[in-house]
């Protein structure tokens, strides 16, 4: 796995009495990698060095 962007007892916390699968965890730092990306390429296309959170 990549770099972790996420914070897995924080997804547990949040989950409550809910399990939580060994993958979810994995997909979800997927997921807010790409969203990252994303927002990346909205700065930029933007001509800024910096993330707002319009760019989400």
């Amino acid at each position: 796995m990549s770099d972790l962007f996420i914070v897995k007892a924080k997804i547990k916390e949040i989950a409550g009495d809910l399990n939580v699968a060994g993958d979810f965890s994995d997909v979800l730092n997927d997921k807010v990698k790409q969203l990252i990306e994303e927002a990346i390429s909205r700065a930029k296309a933007n001509g800024r060095r910096t993330l707002m959170g319009k760019d989400l």
